[in-house]
């Protein structure tokens, strides 16, 4: 098979639900070459008009919490009741090599062979927020396959986070039992955005010290504002590796999403996350035209030695730069 299909070769696979093409289709969209760029914008424009009416969720939570064994068995949880999931897991990219793991589909041994669902690991790429630099693009795509849900795991868990809570519907936390130490590192600007805080590894001993952890958390929401003023996030104690409380997690999840379409704030954040994906593609462009620039990308690896040697303060530099870039003809 050729390295890239036809524009309606993925068209047509999308609408079909074929996951082979699904596949290769984010790894278009995630391309960095120029050519796949504008077969890219062709397909998410093909694609537009058939997504959108996904549920979104995001799942995070510090390294070891138990992401992967809960998304594992939470999709098969909601496939059984006759949908389908598609998962995108990020796995962090080395900042040295740029390199990832991308190991989910051996962490979710039972969801990543399911009919009715699809795993996709994607590397951060160095992106920040515990998402990819194309979560969006590939978030559609999935929509414009079929998917009924679109399950997001990120990297872990602090104040960089935001940014996935702005792409999903609802944005669930996973916590440990001993919330004591868990507290004390929770950034307040990431409890404003939680819509589902979920106590993990719940179960047999733990089950105690769960319940109290969560009681914990449920006061420390009282204290910070909501993420939406018609809905107060909740708190459960749930079990990836026995699946205790993930129908309880999925019920929740539906009457969060009910609840904000009744409301009218299901509307109006699905219209501030275009808005937001507007600004990041602008700036995202913006930063490749001043970094490719012929002039500036020469005097950057100048300037960037007088900087290491203590020659120029970095305000100088960057003031210089920019007007290199805003001199040069369009």
């Amino acid at each position: 098979m050729p390295r890239r299909l036809t524009l309606n070769a993925y068209v047509n696979g999308l609408n079909e639900q074929n996951r082979s093409v699904l596949g290769r289709a984010i790894s278009l969209v995630e391309s960095k070459r120029p050519a796949d760029r504008v077969l890219a914008e062709s397909l998410l424009t093909e694609c537009m008009p058939r997504t959108g009416s996904a549920v979104r969720i995001g799942i995070t939570g510090v390294p070891g919490v138990g992401k992967s064994t809960l998304l594992d068995r939470f999709g098969m949880l909601i496939v059984e009741r006759g949908l389908s999931v598609a998962v995108l897991a990020i796995d962090p990219s080395s900042s040295r090599t740029g390199g990832s793991i991308l190991g989910d589909k051996t962490r979710m041994a039972q969801l990543s062979v399911h009919p009715n669902a699809f795993v996709r690991p994607s590397p951060t790429d160095r992106h920040l927020g515990g998402v990819a630099r194309k979560t969006r693009e590939a978030m559609l795509l999935c929509e414009a396959a079929g998917f009924d849900v679109v399950l997001v795991e990120s990297v872990g868990v602090g104040q960089s986070e935001i940014l996935l809570a702005g792409m999903v519907d609802c944005f669930v936390a996973l916590m440990l039992p001993n919330a004591g130490d868990e507290l004390q590192g929770i950034k307040k600007g990431l409890l404003e955005w939680i819509d589902i805080l979920a106590v993990n590894k719940s179960d047999g001993e733990n089950a105690r010290v769960s319940e109290r952890a969560r009681r914990e958390y449920e006061a420390a929401l009282h204290y910070v504002p909501h993420r939406h003023t018609s809905w107060t996030p909740k708190t459960l104690c749930i079990s990836g590796l026995t699946g205790m409380g993930l129908e309880d997690l999925w019920d929740t999840i539906q009457i969060h999403r009910e609840t904000l379409i009744q409301s009218g704030a299901f509307d109006e954040m699905r219209q501030q996350q275009r808005l937001e994906w507007l600004d990041s593609l602008l700036r995202e462009r913006l930063w490749e035209q001043f970094t490719h620039h012929e002039q500036v990308s020469h005097s950057l690896l100048v300037l960037q030695q007088k900087i290491a040697n203590g020659d120029m303060s970095v305000r100088d530099a960057a003031t210089r730069l920019l007007k290199t870039f805003d001199s040069s003809d369009p």
